[in-house]
């Protein structure tokens, strides 16, 4: 008779969890928020409560049926990791023009209710905009950088997406390599990973053969094991990102119960 663990199949094999491996904190926070089943239900009934947006950080809300590949969360706390654009009322005879399409990638217009946004997607990138109401195709632009308290850090991460924005401008690569996941990066994985496996009721042993495999668990699983300390781990960490913690991660408050 097969075990328990194919009945839990269905939270995905670790392929299709490759994608989150070169997420943004944004685009993480956003998976660990769709998998919250309050949220879920507020977007069920958000034709009754169209204000529910703003409980979870959000100005509009999200179908959490998409991924971070193909959603466009629009958080409230999203200042930092967007880029401002304004017409240049004096500009220079070879001031650079705005060309929509000449940004590279995939391009999403998103209205929320205030402001235009672009999001940029990109083979290895992706960036924001928030276009001004007066800025048109064709016209000089002008980068806006938000007054802070430390801005010469702010101006450095400010420059980095936009030198990352020039090069996908300027090459159409064949190809995409990159560097062996981070540490960090891995966590996340096997976080969402355990998060999906808990939502579906699978158990901590069940869990450990879907990550690690069963030869490891048959090694080394007991009540003391540091296998099984590992995953119980996974499963607080995953349940607290979902709950509130994601918040974190786009610089949102904490809710009183997420401290």
């Amino acid at each position: 008779m097969a075990d328990s663990f194919t009945a839990h199949h269905c939270w995905y094999p670790t392929a299709a969890y490759l994608y989150t491996l070169h997420l943004d904190d944004a685009s993480l926070a956003w998976e660990y928020l769709r998998r919250n089943p309050d949220y879920r239900l507020d977007w069920l009934s958000r034709h009754r409560h169209p204000d529910a947006a703003r409980r979870w950080g959000l100005r509009l809300l999200e179908n959490p049926a998409l991924d971070a590949r193909d959603a466009h969360a629009a958080w409230l706390s999203d200042h930092d990791i967007a880029v401002q654009l304004h017409p240049d009322a004096d500009p220079p005879p070879n001031a650079a023009a705005f060309a929509f399409w000449h940004i590279p990638g995939r391009k999403h217009l998103i209205h929320d209710g205030k402001r235009l946004v672009l999001v940029a997607y990109w083979p290895g990138g992706s960036l924001r905009f928030v276009l001004a109401p007066d800025l048109q195709d064709g016209m000089a632009y002008l980068y806006a950088v938000r007054a802070c308290a430390t801005p010469s850090a702010r101006y450095r991460l400010f420059a980095a997406r936009l030198d990352a924005l020039t090069a996908a401008t300027k090459i159409t690569p064949v190809a995409i390599t990159r560097s062996r996941p981070t540490p960090t990066a891995l966590l996340e994985l096997h976080t969402l990973q355990t998060l999906d496996a808990a939502l579906a009721g699978a158990s901590l042993r069940e869990v450990a053969q879907g990550l690690f495999g069963v030869d490891a668990v048959v090694a080394d699983w007991h009540a003391d094991s540091a296998l099984r300390a590992r995953v119980r781990r996974l499963v607080r960490r995953g349940d607290a990102l979902m709950r509130g913690g994601y918040r974190r991660l786009v610089q949102l408050p904490l809710l009183p119960l997420d401290d």
